[in-house]
């Protein structure tokens, strides 16, 4: 069973309420580009202006390593210590497999370095010793351990106070990639008083844009992971710094500040009723509309981690203007896209009855249809991301053949949207093709309140759906069995 399914299996039983029908994501239902993604982005590595990524140093003229660390341990000579100093970060800035695990493994020569950073007298120091210590752990957890170990954290925090903005900067950055290893990382760096002075830094407008982005960055790794989450105090403080990032102008800032909020929403509805609170929803949707898909997909994510939250929290995009937002999404040409809308609309129309007549309102329906068709239509051509947009249509059109009034479920046979909807019986995905006979099953049962039910069995029979549901009676799966058993008896006994 797939994590999805394990996240759904009892999706849409008879006895349970609105809120538990309403989907979440959890650790394990991260897709691999998702997680790909971030795992990218939760550690930088400086490669610099002055490093041999970008001045072609060549390789030769650099010291060895036997000599850089004979000299960066080398307190009489301060000259040749910064030169060696340097020498390591300028390795350490390698373009490509930087030499991390030698130095790690020189435990005298990472003390040191550590040293350098308490040398307030000489901030040229200072800055090569924070950007060498950024590099390393910008590697492997093991890397990030490393300089953990040798007690840079508290240096660097200490650092974010430097008058010299490089040496502040580089030691935001040495924290952030620190930060970024996991939950245990991320917690001892908040425990050794990361967050005053950078919410601090955050509000002081004279740092430069490139600063910010890198605060901005910090503040997401901050907030990310939930096994455990991050604590109280990080979301308390970087809330309202958040609430006016979104406002930036950057797009790198407000790529980070999205995916913060993304992180921060995903979970209870606690905690999504502080993104609510601070006001941010009407400027996500704004940049959900904005053809900036590195902002839109973190934008979305959040508006999407609300519409699982209660009514209220629900209420609260809808009038916001979410649904015309998500509309829109529906017919983006990336498919990934395509799946986070349907995958809120499905969570929308897990709501109350009138909350999904709001969804009908809108015309949304047939974009979920057409989402079910073009798929459908396209599965030789192997779009990324097809079949994910594919289930999440399902979800949309099975919470609303569940949530509905029965006249709801009816306006969803006016879209055409029976036969793609029969066509999903087809699936491989037991989870799946169970969810498709509750619907049809819902369909049937409403059709039938209003003397319809033989119509409606006319145009699943002209589709083919009553072959592939009499197919599925025998099925290995005995839930399936049982429900396409069920249908036949009820509304079909006659036919056949």
């Amino acid at each position: 069973m797939s994590s999805r399914d394990n996240r759904v299996k009892s999706y849409k039983n008879q006895g349970k309420d609105t809120d538990e029908l309403r989907r979440r994501r959890t650790e394990v239902t991260v897709d691999l580009r998702k997680s790909k993604r971030e795992d990218a982005l939760s550690k930088r590595r400086n490669g610099g202006p002055l490093s041999p990524l970008s001045d072609n140093v060549p390789e030769e003229r650099l010291m060895s390593l036997e000599e850089i660390r004979a000299g960066v341990l080398c307190d009489g000579d301060p000259a040749l210590q910064f030169k060696c100093v340097q020498a390591t970060r300028k390795i350490l800035s390698k373009a490509n497999s930087p030499p991390i695990d030698k130095f790690i493994s020189m435990k005298d020569v990472l003390h040191k370095l550590v040293e350098c950073l308490s040398k307030e007298h000489n901030t040229k120091l200072q800055f090569e010793a924070a950007w060498a210590l950024t590099n390393i752990a910008s590697g492997t957890s093991a890397h990030t351990q490393a300089v953990l170990e040798a007690g840079a954290v508290p240096h660097f925090v200490s650092l974010m106070s430097s008058p010299d903005e490089q040496v502040c900067e580089q030691a935001v950055w040495g924290l952030g990639n620190i930060a970024g290893d996991g939950p245990p990382m991320r917690d001892f760096v908040v425990s050794n008083g990361i967050l005053k002075p950078l919410i601090r830094l955050a509000g002081e407008e004279h740092r430069s844009v490139a600063f910010l982005r890198n605060i901005t960055w910090v503040i997401s790794n901050l907030c990310r992971n939930k096994d455990p989450y991050p604590p109280l105090e990080v979301t308390r403080l970087c809330m309202p710094v958040l609430a006016r990032l979104v406002h930036h102008t950057d797009d790198q800032v407000l790529t980070d500040a999205c995916w913060a909020l993304s992180y921060i929403s995903d979970g209870s509805d606690e905690r999504i009723q502080w993104v609510v609170e601070a006001g941010v929803v009407p400027r996500l949707l704004f940049h959900m509309s904005q053809s900036v898909s590195k902002i839109l997909t973190p934008a979305l994510r959040t508006i999407g981690n609300i519409v699982t939250g209660n009514d209220m929290q629900t209420d609260t995009v809808i009038e916001a203007g979410g649904l015309p937002a998500l509309a829109n999404l529906l017919r983006h040409e990336k498919m990934t896209t395509v799946k986070e809308a349907a995958w809120a609309v499905s969570n929308i129309t897990a709501g109350n009855e009138g909350q999904i007549q709001k969804v009908i309102d809108h015309g949304i329906l047939p974009l979920i249809v057409h989402v079910l068709v073009e798929v459908s239509d396209a599965r030789n051509r192997h779009r990324h991301g097809e079949f994910k947009a594919q289930k999440e249509a399902m979800w949309a059109v099975s919470n609303l053949t569940s949530c509905g009034a029965k006249a709801q479920t009816l306006a969803f046979l006016q879209t055409g949207g029976l036969k793609p909807l029969c066509d999903l019986l087809n699936a491989k995905d037991d989870m799946m093709v169970g969810t498709v006979l509750d619907s049809i099953n819902n369909i049937l049962d409403a059709a039938q309140s209003i003397g319809e039910v033989e119509k409606v069995g006319e145009v699943i029979e002209e589709c083919g759906g009553l072959d592939k549901i009499e197919a599925l009676q025998s099925h290995a799966n005995d839930k399936i069995y049982d429900k396409a058993l069920k249908i036949i008896q009820n509304y079909f006994s006659e036919v056949r």
